[in-house]
């Protein structure tokens, strides 16, 4: 399994996968059975890509873009950290609050962030609002699940030893339950960062007036097919570099559990 690979030949691996993506991909638009228009090759993307990182398009550079975009990430995704790691810690402490709490969680959980655009456009418009409300349902979820469970997967003989020393709720949680669930809530906390984003271009497409997704619709509007890729590869970049980033904490916390 790839899993196995020494780091060197994973790499040596995924350069053989882009380089062979790439060549098809130029292959198929030099061939001239998609229009250029349509499909233009690896080489007018990064041209444009190029262009776009000093060239004003729909209201500002494709960094002014991403910048817009990563602001909203950072307070969606901020937002439903900060609520769903401790609610979920509660909900594993609390039997009372997990039954009062799951239901509607349940309910809502299912509910895809793209459902929410239309509430998301009535309550906040086309600002910063909307798309921070679709981030925050995308991201939720999962912090506070993996928050939860990480709680009540904690040995139960830590919690009866804190609690036969008279250690108060709070302090239970914090010096307990925080610590024995981190592995837990961070890898909540990845796949809330991916699902997040994804939300987030999600709503740039309908409720936003800047970002990236924005962009790529206004793009999409003037056929300029080499804008659109342009944002899909950005996304695509950002997305990579949030999960690496997420990755490499995660890796480092096993390491120090001992679990690597």
């Amino acid at each position: 399994m790839i899993g196995t690979l020494d780091p060197a030949r994973r790499l040596m691996l995924g350069a053989i996968g882009l380089v062979g993506f790439l060549g098809l991909w130029a292959l198929v638009a030099a061939s001239g059975l998609v229009g250029k228009a349509f499909l233009p090759g690896p080489l007018d993307v990064a041209a444009r890509l190029v262009a776009l990182l000093h060239t004003s398009f729909a209201g500002g550079t494709l960094l002014v873009h991403l910048g817009s975009s990563l602001q909203r990430f950072t307070a969606g995704y901020a937002l439903a950290a900060l609520v769903g790691v401790p609610l979920g810690l509660l909900m594993g402490r609390f039997r009372l609050l997990d039954d009062i709490v799951s239901p509607i969680f349940d309910a809502l959980r299912f509910i895809a962030p793209i459902a929410w655009v239309p509430f998301a456009a009535l309550w906040f418009g086309t600002g910063f609002g909307g798309p921070v409300l679709i981030i925050f349902s995308g991201a939720f979820p999962p912090c506070l699940l993996n928050a939860y469970r990480g709680a009540r997967q904690v040995d139960a003989r830590y919690i009866e030893a804190a609690e036969m020393l008279g250690t108060p709720s709070h302090r239970l949680i914090l010096e307990v339950l925080l610590p024995a669930s981190v592995p837990s809530i961070v890898a909540g906390l990845r796949i809330g960062a991916g699902l997040g984003w994804q939300s987030l271009v999600g709503a740039e497409l309908i409720v936003a007036s800047t970002g990236v997704g924005y962009m790529m619709v206004q793009a999409q509007s003037g056929v300029s097919t080499a804008t659109v890729m342009v944002g899909m590869v950005a996304i695509g970049l950002v997305g990579v570099l949030i999960d690496v980033a997420l990755r490499t904490v995660e890796a480092r916390i096993h390491r120090r559990l001992g679990r690597a």
